[in-house]
């Protein structure tokens, strides 16, 4: 990268953390970062445009719609308008965008995703990463007592087909959730490397899940 691009990631960086001050602690900076570390260890491997991926990582969740009643519009709007006002070249505004609008887990729901690139492939994975093994649990629970969630109801059985719009409504109890989104994870990775990562984080989720059982029926 050049430096007008490093200058322009370095301020990306501030704006998110800016941002996202406030955030739920599953979709703060930190999951940023995290997502934003994992990406850039996929490409060690894969390739890709590295000030995409970088763009993409930062901004995917500047305005996640699950904390803008569901409006699926606003992070776009917002991660344009920061691009735009730092003179990125249109082409690689785009391409961010379409991260934004393609990356989402609900986006598998009954429908092909509309666009795709390596560096579309690259984040989803990072991102997909951060949901499952140790922090994926952490942050499950943190987002379930955001919601007021129940931890376990044995009576309520996880909905294993939703469309798009049950999903969004996030019924669920966080146990539940596990096997509406987490444990399918692993199978969905799109790289190489995004499979190889995820491999140990899936396993260690089957054993915490052994282990919640067995204390709970104690």
């Amino acid at each position: 990268m050049n430096g007008n691009q490093e200058k322009i990631i370095e301020n990306t960086h501030q704006f998110v953390k800016d941002t996202l001050e406030q955030a739920e602690a599953g979709h703060d900076y930190w999951h940023i970062k995290r997502v934003l570390n994992n990406a850039l260890k996929i490409a060690q491997k894969e390739g890709g445009n590295l000030f995409v991926i970088q763009l993409g990582s930062l901004l995917h969740d500047i305005a996640d719609a699950k904390f803008h009643q569901g409006d699926e519009s606003i992070g776009p709007k917002v991660a344009r308008s920061f691009l735009e006002k730092q003179k990125v070249d249109e082409k690689i505004i785009s391409e961010v965008i379409n991260i934004i609008e393609n990356i989402s887990f609900k986006n598998s729901f009954g429908q092909a995703q509309k666009y795709t690139s390596k560096e579309l492939e690259i984040i989803q994975d990072a991102d997909r990463l951060d949901a499952i093994g140790a922090i994926g649990i952490a942050r499950a629970f943190v987002y379930g007592g955001y919601k007021n969630n129940l931890i376990h109801h044995p009576g309520l059985k996880p909905k294993l087909t939703q469309t798009k719009e049950e999903y969004k409504k996030g019924n669920t109890t966080t146990i539940n959730h596990f096997y509406e989104k987490l444990l399918k994870l692993k199978d969905m990775m799109n790289t190489e490397t995004g499979k190889e990562m995820a491999n140990e984080r899936h396993r260690f989720m089957e054993t915490f899940l052994e282990q919640f059982y067995r204390e709970w029926d104690a």
